[in-house]
């Protein structure tokens, strides 16, 4: 069915708004990037003269570089556990006759309700409680614990979209269970399990409340950091620790457009 043909001058008032939207959401982006590249010691805007000289000091920083792998670390291991605990729960959500399904699905979701302030007091606690005393094992959990929603959700959006008829095709002509699962169900929802990826590599990177409450002094992730370092003095180098990051979730949002398409993977 074809959507409505919108009239010249409404078109104008739409494009007018989303215009509006994106220079509102992008604007703080596009400050911080102009702060990174300021040619004065302390961060002004607009920026007095352009240099890079920021971001060569803050790669060349072993600081910045041993944070910077400690975050990276830990969100990739968490993306794939979430990736690892999600895919299997929003298959049998979606496909078993599962007691009770809906009240398991919204305990799996409910970390996306409340916030993640109470999610890393509750943690904190229950990590007290079970004495694991291991920072980074605790930045771990927590991650996992964030992210695993997501996975959930993309992957059980996808899941909504499968072609059964083909996955019936597949048994009749002799494919088992996980034969179909892998060649015919796998390729249908990558798009799911891409986009749940994305965002749990992504709260992994610069989940700031969760590292506040199991950071210590050995243990320094990036987002603590960088909220030391502007305690400190505010320079252009936090800036371009920012932007440095904005570049990195950028990418990963270009690079899956270009694999599976932002529409399929978000199930639109």
């Amino acid at each position: 069915m074809m959507s409505p043909e919108i009239p010249g001058r409404s078109r104008f008032v739409v494009c007018g708004i989303a215009c509006l939207v994106l220079v509102f959401v992008l604007a703080p982006l596009l400050v911080t990037m102009a702060l990174s590249v300021s040619n004065g010691p302390f961060a002004t805007f607009p920026p007095n003269g352009v240099t890079f000289r920021w971001y060569l000091q803050v790669l060349t920083d072993r600081e910045f570089i041993a944070a910077a792998s400690l975050s990276i670390g830990l969100a990739l291991a968490s993306t794939f556990t979430a990736l690892a605990l999600g895919l299997p729960a929003a298959f049998a959500l979606n496909r078993g006759e599962l007691p009770g399904s809906g009240m398991i699905q919204s305990l799996l979701l409910s970390p996306l309700i409340f916030p993640v302030l109470i999610t890393g007091l509750a943690l904190l606690q229950f990590t007290a409680w079970t004495q694991i005393r291991t920072s980074t094992l605790n930045m771990y959990f927590g991650y996992t614990l964030v992210a695993l929603p997501y996975v959930v959700r993309t992957v059980t959006a996808s899941l909504l979209l499968v072609d059964r008829s083909l996955e019936e095709a597949a048994r009749t002509l002799g494919a088992n269970s996980l034969r179909t699962f892998i060649r015919v169900t796998m390729p249908q929802i990558a798009p799911g399990i891409a986009a749940g990826a994305l965002f749990s590599f992504m709260i992994g990177l610069d989940n700031y409340t969760i590292c506040m409450w199991f950071t210590d002094a050995q243990v320094t992730p990036l987002p603590i950091l960088m909220m030391k370092s502007m305690t400190r003095v505010f320079d252009p180098s936090i800036a371009a620790m920012a932007s440095l990051m904005i570049l990195v979730g950028a990418l990963a949002v270009i690079a899956l457009e270009k694999m599976v398409g932002l529409r399929r993977a978000m199930g639109i």
